[in-house]
């Protein structure tokens, strides 16, 4: 097998749906994104931004108009069938037969993909997501929380490369969240690549290492989390104090604020240290019990970037 870095390539990608012959929808828009091997790539973006329709084609469910993929350094045009045994999809919808049960799905999807009984490895994944316990209960009891983990199994039956997770979380509570979220560092740390489109912030900060920020098709911003952080870099500190005082004019440039006992000050981490502000503080005998910090995140970045980018 060739060498390869990236687990998905895609160069200058495009795809247009037509409604009714007459409305133009573009769906992606030179659409150029790199997804490095055993990396947990998020796909950001608010819903109808292209983030499903760049899933579908890889999967092989939507037709791209133009443009060049790659899974695993192969191309998806010279041989769709190697791709899809190196991706395992998990989907949106909820969708599977009733009347089966898990062990049964997870053995007909692994006989879908030829995957010999002897390597087989239905029980291990269901002990994986927590559902051996519902082996044999048909699929419509279980609920949706449950059929959730379930469709993440039948994603893995071909021990794929890459696991891609469509909105993994939506509509889940928050503890089925923080437990699939485990699940998927857990698998990523096995090597596995995992590739998530979500919109919400908070998913894609607590997984990502690598984040492309997409609207309206086009991609807006990629970079690693932590330089997507540094973009903005506004820290706020708050210093709860011991007794009244005037604010002192050096903090002004901070644009200071004070509510009760509390003070604000907001500063540009990339500009400023925490030490300096300290330093006013004292030099001017300003007295305090406490200091909290707090700095801003991806959904700061993400309103900066669609803001600017809508325009």
């Amino acid at each position: 097998m060739s060498h390869f870095n990236y687990s998905i390539e895609s160069y200058n990608l495009n795809k247009t749906y037509n409604k009714n012959n007459k409305i133009e929808i573009k769906a992606l828009i030179d659409f150029n994104l790199k997804i490095p091997k055993g990396s947990i790539y998020g796909l950001l973006g608010p819903n109808g931004a292209g983030k499903s329709t760049f899933i579908n084609i890889l999967g092989g469910l939507v037709k791209k108009d133009s443009g060049k993929i790659k899974i695993c350094g192969v191309d998806i045009d010279k041989s769709i069938k190697e791709c899809k045994k190196k991706i395992g999809i998990v989907p949106q919808e909820l969708n599977m037969d009733p009347f089966f049960t898990p062990i049964e799905l997870l053995e007909l999807q692994a006989g879908l993909y030829g995957v010999k009984k002897k390597n087989r490895k239905s029980e291990e994944i269901l002990k994986n997501v927590g559902l051996l316990d519902q082996k044999n209960a048909y699929a419509r009891t279980l609920s949706g929380g449950m059929r959730r983990r379930l469709l993440v199994a039948k994603a893995l039956v071909h021990n794929p490369e890459i696991i891609i997770l469509d909105e993994p979380t939506a509509g889940v509570d928050v503890e089925l969240r923080k437990n699939l979220w485990n699940y998927i560092k857990n698998l990523n740390s096995m090597g596995t690549t995992i590739c998530l489109t979500t919109h919400y912030l908070e998913e894609a900060e607590n997984l990502c290492d690598h984040i492309t920020i997409i609207n309206n098709g086009k991609i807006i911003r990629s970079d690693t989390k932590k330089n997507l952080l540094n973009l903005i870099g506004k820290k706020t500190v708050s210093f709860i104090l011991e007794d009244n005082f005037q604010i002192p004019s050096a903090l002004n440039k901070f644009n200071p604020e004070l509510v009760d006992n509390k003070l604000l000050v907001n500063y540009d981490k990339k500009m400023t240290q925490l030490k300096e502000i300290i330093q006013i503080l004292n030099n001017n005998k300003v007295n305090f019990n406490e200091i909290n910090t707090y700095e801003s995140d991806l959904e700061d970045v993400f309103i900066n970037l669609i803001k600017n980018n809508d325009k």
